[in-house]
């Protein structure tokens, strides 16, 4: 399937082909119907990324398609990205037209969230320094944002690095620290229905999760609340610093983050070395019934993969549907799919994401 360009009233046929596609993948191992949750038709992006173009004395908002580098696609508004991004794009370029601002600027990134916070990102090829955060300062007020600055090798923060969300979960409102340059769901209205199903899906139990590739805590927090106590792993720093604010800002006290790639904990759960890192864990205490994993686009590795069928119960969310239709052939001997779902993160695209619960036989 070629990705579509953004036409609203394409939506519904686009949807209906993305399901077509899960089932299709889904149908060698006996998959339920997939729940299909949609997306806003149109503003659903809360972050995009624009590099600077210029004409003449102007510069614009440009994108350029995959591996073409050389002829740009000017933007003025941008309907997929969020209602706060297209109130300040045009703010922000006639800002830059000030040389303090302006001058070697030459991409800009903005990061905002269904709360109504926002923070521009602005790069430059030349060092940012007092003069620019006097600026950038004055700017930040104006825009009611926060402002980074970025020139190889140094960072100047205005007001602050992250933004706050608010997403709602079973009638919870959870509170998150999203940071600059890390990774978030991009679409938060799928993102909070994501949530939702898969705390659904894991139902109230009385044992343990262990949860793999946990982020900033963004599924942690609600499954949390679902089981006696959570292990989960992180290997990036940044999102291991905002997952652990956020478990202290919603008072979650029943999960022990660790920093590990899955491969090293699969290596610590079958002790085949120590790590300094869970001294202070003590494994054997864990009665672990349910895993929940949420692995980039390569999936998880076999090791991993093998891991995860130690458990009566794996919550798979997928960026990829492909490499999770291969994740479940490996499993799918010892587990079944008993719940699916698409959720359309990226409308006008061929990229989906899936949810699947797999029980054990």
């Amino acid at each position: 399937m070629s990705s579509p360009r953004f036409d609203p009233s394409q939506y519904d046929s686009q949807l209906a082909d993305k399901a077509a596609r899960l089932r299709e993948l889904l149908a060698p191992f006996a998959a339920p119907e997939p729940e299909v949750f949609d997306s806003p038709r149109e503003h659903y992006r809360l972050r995009a990324e624009f590099r600077l173009w210029r004409e003449g004395d102007a510069r614009h908002y440009a994108m350029f398609e995959q591996g073409d580098k050389h002829t740009p696609i000017l933007i003025e508004d941008f309907p997929i990205a969020s209602r706060r991004i297209n109130e300040l794009m045009p703010r922000l370029k006639a800002a830059w037209a000030e040389p303090t601002l302006g001058h070697k600027l030459f991409q800009v990134e903005f990061l905002t969230t269904l709360a109504g916070d926002a923070l521009i990102t602005l790069c430059y090829h030349r060092p940012v320094d007092a003069a620019w955060q006097a600026a950038a300062e004055k700017l930040a007020g104006e825009l009611s944002v926060s402002i980074v600055g970025r020139s190889r090798g140094k960072r100047l923060v205005v007001g602050r690095d992250y933004v706050n969300e608010e997403l709602t979960i079973a009638g919870r409102t959870f509170r998150y620290r999203q940071p600059e340059g890390a990774f978030t769901q991009p679409n938060g209205e799928v993102c909070q229905k994501m949530l939702n199903w898969a705390y659904e899906a894991l139902g109230q139990r009385d044992d343990d999760l262990l949860e793999l590739y946990c982020g900033n805590g963004n599924f942690t927090l609600p499954l949390a609340t679902r089981v006696r106590k959570v292990l989960a792993t992180e290997i990036s720093k940044t999102s291991v610093n905002a997952a652990l604010a956020n478990l202290a800002d919603n008072a979650v006290d029943n999960v022990t983050l660790v920093r590990l790639s899955a491969e090293e904990l699969t290596q610590a759960l079958n002790e085949v070395r120590p790590f300094r890192r869970l001294a202070d864990v003590d494994l054997k205490s864990y009665a672990f019934g349910s895993v929940f994993v949420d692995p980039p686009r390569a999936g998880m590795d076999p090791d991993t993969c093998e891991l995860t069928r130690r458990f009566d119960n794996i919550l798979y969310i997928s960026c990829n549907p492909e490499t999770l239709a291969q994740n479940i052939a490996q499993l799918h001997d010892t587990h079944q799919v008993s719940r699916c779902a698409l959720f359309d993160q990226f409308p006008y695209t061929h990229h989906m994401e899936a949810g699947v619960l797999l029980t054990r036989r």
